[in-house]
């Protein structure tokens, strides 16, 4: 009788033993079971995007615009910085992309400085896109004695004041020797005048060469006529905002100069072609950002 208690205490044991290390096994495949169904059912955990500088070749004139809408930028995309923006005339900086110099982004002020780029595969032709207009206008100094007079191309052409504009890497100068063509004032070697001439390769009249200064940036023109260097100057109605010390004096007719746009594109060899392209877009798009734009003078495309 001893034998058999014994024999059944025995055989209770190990099926209590068989049961703990079953349940055991059992709670530790749920455990699993349950972190493997946390996993697959959880949505997947976003990568913090991957930090991005952007370098930005840009017309001069877009200087102070441009720099508040890059902050605008960063602050609604964090991972987005800004290099050192590089704010030279149209045509240098052109030249500087012909040197070897790196961009991700170039925004010309003229369709025709862009055509270079374009032609020579510095940019992207399939992501280019006219991104701001502009207005030609005549400025004299603030509180000047012209101030009030309507300046017409015919008074200027006439030589009745000493005048500044861009030289021809300046966009702005092109349309100056354009809109001045239709009046005399300047000539091209093929005779075109007007929207049809290039505003390049010509000279002014004699009547008008001794009078004109001409600048290496639209903002250097601006100043010749705040300091009262020159009697007035041809810039973009922008200049007025991000320059001040000058006031406008005449509209340049629309007519009688090719249309000012800035187009914008993303450089051939970006390393960071996506995100250059999403602050194109963003800029045209970014209702923030036309608001900053029409501040300094610029009316989106």
């Amino acid at each position: 009788m001893k034998k058999a208690r014994a024999a059944a205490a025995a055989a209770a044991t190990l099926a209590l033993v068989g049961a703990l290390a079953l349940a055991g096994c059992a709670g530790d495949g749920a455990k699993a079971g349950a972190g493997d169904g946390a996993k697959a059912g959880d949505a997947p955990q976003s990568q913090p995007a991957e930090s991005v500088q952007l370098q930005v070749f840009a017309a001069n004139s877009l200087t102070k615009a441009m720099a508040e809408a890059q902050a605008l930028y960063t602050e609604q995309h964090p991972g987005v910085t800004f290099a050192d923006t590089q704010y030279e005339a149209s045509g240098t900086l052109n030249e500087m992309l012909g040197a070897g110099q790196y961009a991700d982004v170039l925004i010309t002020a003229s369709a025709g400085t862009m055509d270079a780029a374009v032609e020579k595969g510095y940019v992207d032709e399939g992501t280019r896109q006219t991104l701001f207009l502009n207005d030609l206008v005549v400025v004299t100094k603030q509180g000047g004695p012209l101030v009030g007079k309507d300046i017409t191309l015919a008074d200027i052409a006439a030589g009745a004041y000493t005048l500044a504009v861009g030289d021809e890497a300046v966009p702005a100068g092109n349309y100056a020797c354009q809109a001045l063509s239709t009046v005399g004032g300047y000539l091209e070697p093929d005779g075109k005048t007007g929207a049809e001439a290039t505003g390049k390769g010509g000279q002014f009249s004699a009547t008008l060469q001794p009078l004109v200064t001409l600048g290496a940036k639209v903002g250097d023109v601006c100043k010749y006529a705040e300091t009262g260097d020159v009697d007035i100057a041809m810039v973009y109605t922008s200049d007025v905002y991000r320059m001040g010390g000058v006031e406008i004096v005449s509209v340049v007719p629309g007519d009688t100069h090719k249309k000012i746009q800035y187009p914008g594109a993303v450089c051939a060899d970006s390393e960071h072609a996506e995100a250059a392209a999403a602050f194109l877009e963003w800029c045209l798009t970014d209702g923030d950002c036309a608001k900053i734009w029409q501040k300094w003078g610029f009316e989106l495309a």
